[in-house]
């Protein structure tokens, strides 16, 4: 089975050359992250060991919006990482020129918008980011949003913009809701099925669970997006660095799926690594 995990994050050392955006640190902590950095050598040995043949490199908001080391580890190796590259999301000029050059980057798979922190959390709704939606289209980047809050937005975006691949994150769960509680944010997301060019990614779901791994008690969540949405719109994907500090491993969210859960062979053959390849125009190769 070609697995593809829609979501890592990679990062180096905060130094005085390469400052993290203000008030990073303490945010890290508050969402689970571990501190220390997450080199694309250390990414690499885990998905090895795991059987992960490939990777999207989501660049850490902490960071700001550059995307130079996501950049390096694709060059290195190419045949194991793509980027989904941050923009400045607020500033349209400069964001119309990088959506331009990231269109011929082999490298940039699509984009990631985030919506979710207290700096952005209205430029939806606004009409900060409303520059964005059109030239994305036009360009075909795909795009994902982390955006649990704005569900009807988004399906408003998605129907005026047909040919704009959107991929919501973590099926469009509010941060730190767990157990039962995430079931509102996963209906609201899977109402979202009756627009074909959205995607969901089905993605670091131990840390949504307060029982054990395998986390049976969300399973039932978790099979309600992938009946609603089908299977060809569900991604795997771990945020692998927000699990390793509570016992989870790599190998564990991908057995979540393949021994523990009740899906089909079919099923996992899009979920784990089919799914997403198409969406991104990444072939699998062999």
């Amino acid at each position: 089975m070609f697995v593809v995990d829609t979501q890592i994050h990679i990062w180096k050392e905060e130094t005085p050359d390469r400052p993290w955006v203000p008030g990073a640190r303490e945010r890290i902590r508050l969402n689970g992250h571990r501190e220390d950095p997450f080199s694309y050598e250390e990414a690499l040995e885990l998905m090895d060991e795991a059987g992960v043949n490939r990777a999207l490199i989501l660049p850490p908001s902490w960071e700001g919006d550059r995307i130079d080391y996501a950049l390096e580890a694709c060059e290195a190796h190419p045949d194991r990482f793509g980027i989904m590259a941050r923009i400045p999301q607020n500033k349209p000029e400069e964001g119309k020129a990088m959506l331009a050059d990231f269109a011929q980057n082999p490298h940039v798979k699509g984009t990631r918008l985030t919506f979710h922190r207290p700096q952005d959390r209205n430029w939806m709704i606004d009409g900060t980011n409303d520059w964005y939606w059109p030239i994305a289209e036009e360009l075909g980047i795909p795009t994902m949003v982390h955006a649990p809050i704005w569900k009807r937005e988004l399906g408003e975006i998605a129907a005026k913009h047909p040919e704009l691949k959107i991929i919501i994150d973590h099926m469009g769960i509010m941060a730190r809701c767990v157990d039962d509680a995430i079931g509102y944010w996963v209906q609201e997301t899977a109402d979202l099925a009756a627009h074909p060019n959205i995607y969901v990614k089905v993605s670091a779901l131990p840390g949504y669970s307060t029982q054990p791994f395998p986390n049976n008690n969300i399973q039932q969540y978790v099979r309600e997006m992938v009946d609603r949405m089908g299977p060809q719109r569900c991604f795997y994907g771990t945020d692998i660095t927000r699990l390793l500090g509570h016992g989870i491993t790599y190998t564990d969210t991908i057995e979540q799926f393949t021994k523990h859960w009740d899906f089909t062979p079919e099923e996992l053959e899009w979920i784990m690594g089919r799914g997403i390849s198409e969406v991104l125009n990444w072939p699998i190769e062999g």
